[in-house]
């Protein structure tokens, strides 16, 4: 069935409450994530394919992680929580065989484990917050060992792991997206896609990338862009800017339009916020009624 859920949703390390103490800074942002989970819970979603700037990148190519679980954990010295997730090996496998049909170049990683089936990859930030959020805050304390579960204890929605390749062109983001919709539709299950994105890093001095100037005027544009849903005008977005604002969602929100494409989706604009050096927006989607 065509997807049924999808969110733009950061992944700042502040935003989970159980390792942050509830920054008052970006409080709105995680009432914004909370909500989204709400949506994907209220949608039923049985499996999400989350894209995401940080995980296994190979040069050239969309990388899919090509495992059987993902585990990862944050902390901020005194507390932590872990993510440990099964992955949802229909899909991966037809998002890896429908890319190369249509000449979208894919890698399919593995990690340790010599099988797919057996193997286990390192979820990042990028993917650890934003599935925290939609049904993976069970935060058991050996959930971050990646033997510790198994398909018993397993509860939340299923998992395909993918990180874009920046190097190639912004249409092939655009493909990769008609690819994802037409195995999403092809699958007889109720499946959510989740862009994970962080904007402009470029907003303060102390920020580890330093500021500069175009970082409020990028993200003013991006927040224009998904407030009026015309995600594809973010491809017109000069290279040196993108550059100079230090955005890490382009590529995957360029694949988010792609989808759109295939199934139009209604957007709910939740928040925008710069808690310190770098933009956080959370925007839920909805298939057109």
């Amino acid at each position: 069935m065509p997807l049924v859920a999808a969110a733009m949703m950061p992944h700042g390390f502040t935003l989970i409450p159980e390792v942050s103490d509830g920054k008052p800074e970006t409080e709105r942002t995680t009432a914004a994530m909370q909500e989204i989970g709400r949506r994907f819970a209220d949608a039923g979603v049985e499996a999400i394919v989350l894209v995401g700037p940080h995980g296994t990148r190979v040069t050239g190519q969309m990388c899919v992680m090509d495992v059987g679980r993902a585990a990862g954990s944050l902390s901020n010295g005194e507390r932590s929580i872990d993510v440990n997730v099964p992955c949802d090996r229909p899909l991966i496998e037809a998002i890896i065989e429908a890319s190369r049909q249509a000449g979208v170049p894919v890698a399919a990683a593995g990690f340790g484990g010599n099988r797919a089936d057996q193997s286990v990859a390192p979820l990042d930030w990028g993917g650890v917050i934003p599935l925290w959020f939609t049904g993976h805050d069970d935060n058991r304390p050996d959930s971050g060992s990646v033997l510790a579960a198994t398909p018993a204890d397993d509860h939340g929605p299923t998992v395909v792991l993918i990180t874009p390749a920046r190097a190639l062109p912004l249409e092939k983001m655009v493909e990769f997206g008609h690819v994802i919709a037409d195995v999403i539709a092809a699958d007889s299950r109720k499946v959510g896609f989740i862009a994970s994105c962080d904007w402009a890093h470029t907003h303060t001095e102390s920020g580890p990338y330093g500021a500069h100037p175009k970082a409020p005027e990028v993200d003013a544009r991006v927040v224009k862009a998904v407030r009026a849903n015309t995600l594809h005008d973010l491809a017109e977005i000069p290279p040196q800017d993108v550059e100079a604002a230090a955005i890490d969602g382009l590529w995957q929100s360029l694949i988010l339009a792609g989808i759109q494409d295939r199934t139009p989706l209604t957007v709910d604009f939740l928040s925008y916020e710069v808690p310190d050096y770098f933009g956080m927006i959370v925007a839920a989607y909805a298939p057109v009624r």
